[in-house]
């Protein structure tokens, strides 16, 4: 929802970033975003909204991702990433943990990694 909320063009930023790497969105992410859409009005509604078109859209690819019982979105693109781009504090701690590569925005303007990107 980043790319709505800030002047970012994600898309030439992420390809930027990682250029080497495929641009998957797991199902859950749409669901939820989906859900978001639904229970928010204004901004929140409007990002939402133009996350899940971005995401349906290339360079993104959906891939199709089963929720084990009992498991949350978050938990699940933690088993399933290995580079994973967030903004969430508590998510991008848990990555790392992980030793997952996180790729966030920093001052509102530019993506940046924390962790090595494999190439």
């Amino acid at each position: 929802m980043m790319a709505a909320q800030f002047t970012l063009d994600l898309v030439e930023e992420l390809e930027r970033t990682l250029p080497s790497h495929q641009l998957l969105v797991p199902s859950p992410v749409l669901f939820e975003l989906e859900k978001i859409k639904k229970r928010s009005r204004g901004k929140n509604r409007i990002a939402a909204s133009i996350a899940l078109k971005m995401a349906k859209s290339p360079p993104f690819n959906i891939i199709e991702v089963e929720l084990q019982p009992g498991e949350m979105v978050d938990d699940a693109l933690l088993r399933i990433s290995p580079v994973l781009c967030t903004n969430d504090r508590e998510l991008r701690s848990r990555a790392r943990e992980r030793g997952i590569s996180v790729v966030y925005l920093r001052q509102r303007r530019y993506l940046a990694v924390d962790g090595h990107l494999k190439t």
